[in-house]
This record gives C-alpha cells, structure tokens and sequence, in this order.
C-alpha cells in the first residue's frame, strides 16, 4: 500500500522536475525571441521541421486563438492557475511514492506555469517547434507544450494501470 505523505519534502523530485520544465521552457523561448523575430521561420530538417517564432494567443496549438485582447488573457490565465491549483491539490492528495503518477502531474504543472508565465508577462505565448510532412503542418508548439501532453499521456497511463490493478 502506498503512503499519501501530504508534505512537500515527500514531493522534492516532483516539484524539482516541475521547475525544470518550467526552466526549459523559459530558457528554449527565451533563446527563440533573441534568434528570430515573430513570424520568421527557420527550416531545421527540410520537408519536417522548422523553428518558428509565433505568438499565440489562444491555448495549446493555436486553438482558440484570435486576435489579442485582455480579457482573453485574463481568461485563459486564471483558467492556467486553476488547472495548477487542481494538479496541485490532487498530487497532495496522491501518494507521493506512486511516482508515475507525480512526474505526470510536475509535467503538467512545470508546462502550464511555463505558458501562464509568457501570458501574464507577454499576451501570449511563445511557440516554436514546427512539424510538417510536405504540405501536411502540425500546429506549432513549445517545450510548455510537450510537457503537458507527456504528462496527460502518463496520467492516462496511471488510470489505466489503477483500472487494470482495480479488477485483478
């Protein structure tokens, strides 16, 4: 049976890994900004993928994006600290030794303190990897981005292995 340890220093390599993608996240944008200025695209691997300095404005994968606004970024800002508070909440909650479980939430939580970060400081965020097979694009994303999908895939992974332990 796994303990809940409900404190922070049960969590240190979970709250560690958050803020090192948090610190990727700042570091890999930061160094987009300063190469290419917005809308310049730079082909890496031609025919698959490119650097990119777009400014989104919606959520992850350009969804929901429009045209710039504050009270879209007032939205999707508290909308980026209430999903924090519930990862938050629910790793406390959690038994610290399930670690699949805990590095799944420091992702989640490490990539949408990285685009709160860019939103509340910028209006937007910045995204940077571009994906295409020929005339086919994935929408640009960051290393925000990437972490958060990692960590919805594990914590999806973390249901299925609860559900499969739940009926053996």
């Amino acid at each position: 049976m796994l303990s809940v340890g409900r404190t922070l220093t049960d969590r240190w390599p979970y709250v560690t890994a958050a803020g090192l993608v948090l610190g990727l996240d700042r570091w890999s944008k930061s160094v987009v900004q300063a190469a290419l200025e917005p809308g310049v695209e730079r082909v890496v691997v031609a025919g698959f993928f490119d650097l990119v300095h777009f400014q989104n404005t919606g959520v992850a994968f350009g969804l929901f994006s429009g045209g710039q606004s504050m009270g879209r970024v007032v939205v999707l800002s508290g909308l980026a600290v209430a999903a924090s508070v519930v990862v938050v909440v629910y790793s406390m909650r959690s038994p610290a030794a399930d670690r699949l479980l805990q590095y799944a939430l420091a992702l989640i939580l490490g990539g949408a303190l990285g685009n709160l970060y860019d939103r509340v400081r910028l209006g937007h965020v910045v995204d940077f990897l571009y994906f295409h097979a020929g005339a086919y694009y994935w929408p640009a994303f960051n290393a925000a981005d990437a972490s958060i999908s990692i960590g919805a895939a594990l914590l999806l992974a973390v249901v299925v292995r609860d559900e499969i332990r739940a009926r053996s």
